[in-house]
């Protein structure tokens, strides 16, 4: 049996009786009008977000030293010098455990490559936004793929991956800091260039951040926290003659006090500036820099100092093996 095919117009033309036609139904199936952030705890693996580095920390994602640390040549990865792999793994536990202690849960990267023994310098894989992950890309072709790996763990506990630093693009978690919830330090230097930096302003101006302060890391330093870094809602302590004055000058506008690290030596060889803050006015930090120490307590800031000697010779500390998940808003 034939369709029969019916010309409307000419039913209208003859004066016929238009046939009732069965409407198309829609589509009622109507969106979820939420934000992401709305979404995190319902619908993502839990409550994770950050846009501050004192607000009080919630959880954090670390690299417990693997395979990678048992035998390389220290010379070629940037080691100060050798290490002792069980000294190292033993160093990383207490600092976990210091966090948990204080009520932060601790996540891990569990795979990574055996030819990555910066590895732990977790930070630098991820910069934590209030809407997910932003992966980044890493600089040094000794480190990178180390990313990969951070974006398997993120992806396992459930946080959205809302950025991946990509194209031509280099930029590393330590080169961005968090101000406030509409200010972000960014920083340009050997790890981080101008394709990364503008993917990252781009994707927080999307987030709601309406000021970034753009540092220049000066050749011989690689992130911001080995210059600069906030202690409390007030306080940032900085390596004075490595910071820029533009930098200096934002964050004094914006009612900071200035600390100046009073150690060349602290500073760049102790780590003096690459501590973590726990809660606004409360810091944890490896040994090495007592004088920064003693600053930072006349000044009203609790520093809590853990033995991370042997994790230091691969040139970073506490700051650079710490990569948020959540802090209070």
């Amino acid at each position: 049996m034939q369709n029969k095919i019916i010309n409307l117009d000419q039913c209208l033309a003859e004066g016929n009786e238009f046939p009732d036609i069965q409407a198309i139904d829609g589509e009622r199936w109507f969106p979820l009008d939420t934000t992401i952030q709305e979404d995190m705890s319902t619908i993502w693996g839990g409550d994770f977000g950050c846009s501050s580095e004192v607000n009080k920390l919630r959880a954090v994602l670390l690299r417990r030293p693997g395979k990678e640390l048992d035998n390389f040549d220290h010379t070629k990865v940037r080691f100060r010098a050798p290490v002792d792999p069980e000294k190292c793994r033993a160093q990383h536990d207490l600092l976990a455990d210091y966090y948990r202690s204080h009520g932060i849960k601790v996540f891990y990267v569990e795979e990574q490559r055996s030819d990555r023994p910066n590895a732990m310098f977790e930070r630098d894989n991820l910069f934590m936004t209030p809407e997910g992950a932003i992966i980044t890309r890493l600089a040094m072709p000794l480190r990178r793929g180390e990313e990969r790996y951070t974006a398997q763990a993120v992806a396992k506990l459930g946080i959205p991956i809302v950025k991946t630093i990509a194209g031509d693009g280099i930029f590393e978690g330590a080169n961005a800091m968090w101000v406030d919830r509409k200010t972000v330090i960014l920083s340009l230097s050997s790890r981080a260039n101008v394709s990364g930096y503008e993917q990252m302003a781009s994707e927080l101006k999307r987030q709601g951040v309406t000021e970034i302060i753009t540092m220049q890391i000066p050749y011989g330093h690689a992130h911001i926290d080995g210059l600069l870094n906030i202690a409390s809602d007030d306080t940032v302590v900085i390596h004075a003659s490595q910071v820029p004055y533009m930098v200096v000058d934002a964050l004094k506008k914006k009612g900071y006090r200035i600390i100046e690290t009073p150690s060349l030596t602290e500073t760049k060889y102790c780590y003096a500036t690459n501590f973590v803050a726990i809660e606004p006015g409360h810091v944890v930090t490896s040994v090495g820099a007592p004088r920064t120490v003693e600053l930072m307590e006349k000044a009203g800031i609790k520093v809590d100092v853990l033995d991370l000697s042997e994790l230091n010779k691969g040139r970073g500390s506490v700051h650079c093996m710490t990569a948020f998940l959540k802090r209070d808003e």
